[in-house]
């Protein structure tokens, strides 16, 4: 058996080729069949996965019609590999492959990995300690009988060095954070040190924003040391060091001087960036994970807050009687994980629909967007014939212009976030690039060119300097100085010369993954044939829960019923790992 037919098949490319044949040629490792698993192992992180199965990896959903491979036999397979000189095993470290409970893994991911099971469970073996008849006091003042999942959520905080709190948009997890703050800040001892962070500039800028305004309707008291916060990135967080992506100033031997460490959009965080994190926390600081498991996880490697979500956990008998004696102990808590599951942003079609994306019905996801209704609507032909979509985006985009060329920016900004259309692919008929040129020959305007009023924008690279960061959208707009680069920023508006913006595109089309942390009113979303790989649940239901008041579909009944039934297939050993005791 040789690497070729993987090859050929698509299944394997040059780059994973390489490290095996690499791998394999400084471990005198002869075996094809390992070295295949080696290339594999590799390709896993390309794909998102920290491991390869190597008993399932032919019938994963990402290797798509590679059934009719020559696959080696998985006992012998995973027999030849644990005797394998590339590979450790218990007892033999320092090898550049590590197999353990029949996963495959570059060994630095299975360090990572064993580093945030053992660090997660060390810490819910030595609970901080906690006033209980204080924490009650607070939680009977901050939290009404409408947020009893709230209310749990900041018990177990404060209860927990390390804790998450999920749910979908619009379930109120800022308004929760700001008032777990406040309950934190309350308990005895001196003033608290918190740090805000998010995975990206622009998620960071609207965590800000959104925790003030939470702040804001807080006592006096409480708003005091919360509404003042401001947000990092992680990477700023921790510390960049220059010519590295994964080495940090704070780490293991200098560590973070914060209490408390918020972090927004978790499912955006990667293995390796959350190893760090964890690593350079105090042993005696809390870290709070905010995210909404369902959607998409980090382009790179690892789904750390939906293994955490979904991981079986072990017993704290000490937590679930302090919950009791707040009277919180509504549910078993695992793994310090509380979801909330209220909607209060919006509700009707469109959360029924997010609803049935999440448990994989994708009858009911068709049943509903066949009904159509006020706030749904799925168009089966072909998206470029849909009159409709034409008639909405030019609208949308022509009253930005408008509001532009009369120097109205926040009216401009508002406008832009009327309707925005989204695509799975970047490049291709279903992608952003060629959506972008399509919508520029619908205005009539060059899709590239001079910058003109209403023109809007999409910053694709963090801006310290001037105070934009990688996914912030803007607008062109005339003012009384010449045209400006305009970006909201919470209530405020940051304005740079369009000469200033070297890393900035025309915002017609963007990617689903670029719309994670933002809604808009309005959402067109053109899906791709029901073979296209990136078509998942995941993405399904980030695209889906982007919308506020209306939704349109564009695609075939076969591309809904595959991305609703496909969840994203990303290997690890961190879910049932964190039910084994360290």
């Amino acid at each position: 058996m040789t690497l070729t037919a993987f090859d050929t098949a698509g299944v394997l490319d040059l780059a994973d080729l390489h490290v095996a044949s690499r791998i394999g040629s400084l471990t005198g490792e002869t075996d094809e069949t390992v070295r295949l698993a080696a290339a594999l192992a590799v390709r896993a992180l390309r794909m998102g996965s920290v491991c390869v199965d190597l008993a399932t990896v032919s019938g994963t959903v990402a290797i798509l019609d590679a059934g009719e491979l020559p696959w080696p036999e998985p006992a012998a397979w995973l027999d030849a590999c644990a005797r394998s000189p590339m590979v450790s095993r218990d007892g033999t470290p320092g090898r550049p492959l590590r197999l353990a409970n029949g996963l495959l893994y570059l060994d630095r991911y299975w360090r990572e990995e064993e580093s945030i099971r053992r660090q997660l469970q060390q810490r819910a073996t030595d609970p901080p300690a906690a006033d209980l008849t204080r924490l009650r006091a607070d939680l009977d003042r901050l939290f009404d009988a409408s947020s009893c999942r709230q209310r749990l959520a900041a018990a177990v905080s404060t209860l927990r060095w390390v804790s998450v709190l999920a749910g979908g948009p619009g379930t109120g997890k800022t308004t929760a954070v700001a008032r777990m703050l406040a309950v934190l800040r309350a308990q005895p001892g001196g003033p608290l040190r918190i740090a805000l962070a998010a995975p990206t500039g622009k998620a960071a800028a609207r965590l800000t924003e959104a925790v003030r305004e939470a702040a804001a309707a807080l006592p006096d008291a409480d708003r005091a040391g919360i509404i003042g916060l401001q947000a990092s990135t992680l990477h700023r967080l921790l510390g960049r060091q220059p010519g590295t992506r994964t080495r940090f100033r704070h780490h293991r031997a200098h560590r973070l001087p914060y209490d408390v460490i918020v972090v927004d959009e978790s499912s955006m965080v990667s293995l390796t960036l959350m190893a760090r994190l964890i690593d350079a926390i105090r042993p005696d600081a809390r870290l709070i994970l905010v995210g909404d498991p369902g959607q998409l996880a980090s382009v790179e490697a690892g789904a750390v807050l939906g293994d955490i979500v979904a991981a079986p956990g072990l017993p704290e008998p000490e937590l679930q009687s302090a919950l009791t004696s707040v009277d919180t102990a509504d549910s078993v808590i695992t793994n310090g994980v509380v979801t909330l599951d209220r909607i209060w942003r919006f509700g009707g079609d469109l959360a029924a629909l997010a609803a049935a994306v999440r448990r994989g019905d994708a009858d009911a996801v068709v049943g509903l967007l066949r009904g159509g209704g006020g706030q749904l609507e799925f168009v089966e032909t072909s998206a470029v014939e849909c009159a409709g979509l034409r008639e909405e985006v030019v609208d949308s985009l022509r009253a930005v212009a408008a509001a532009a060329a009369e120097g109205d920016a926040a009216g401009a900004l508002r406008c832009l976030e009327t309707h925005r259309l989204l695509c799975a692919h970047r490049r291709g008929p279903f992608g952003v690039a060629w959506w972008t040129a399509e919508v520029a020959r619908w205005l009539g305007v060059p899709e590239w060119g001079d910058a003109v009023p209403g023109r809007p924008l999409l910053i694709t690279a963090n801006d310290y300097e001037a105070g934009l960061f990688n996914g912030d959208t803007g607008v062109i707009v005339q003012s009384p100085d010449g045209l400006r680069a305009v970006f909201a920023r919470g209530e405020e508006l940051v304005s740079v010369s369009p000469s200033r913006l070297s890393q900035a595109q025309p915002l017609y089309a963007v990617t689903v993954h670029r719309s994670q942390g933002s809604q808009f009113e309005r959402v067109s979303l053109i899906l791709p044939p029901a073979s296209s790989p990136l078509l998942t649940r995941e993405l399904f239901y980030t695209a889906v829960t982007r919308a506020k008041n209306g939704l349109r579909v564009l695609g075939t009944e076969e591309a809904v019923r595959t991305a609703v039934e496909r969840p994203i297939a990303r290997a690890s050993g961190l879910r049932e790992s964190l039910g084994v005791p360290v």
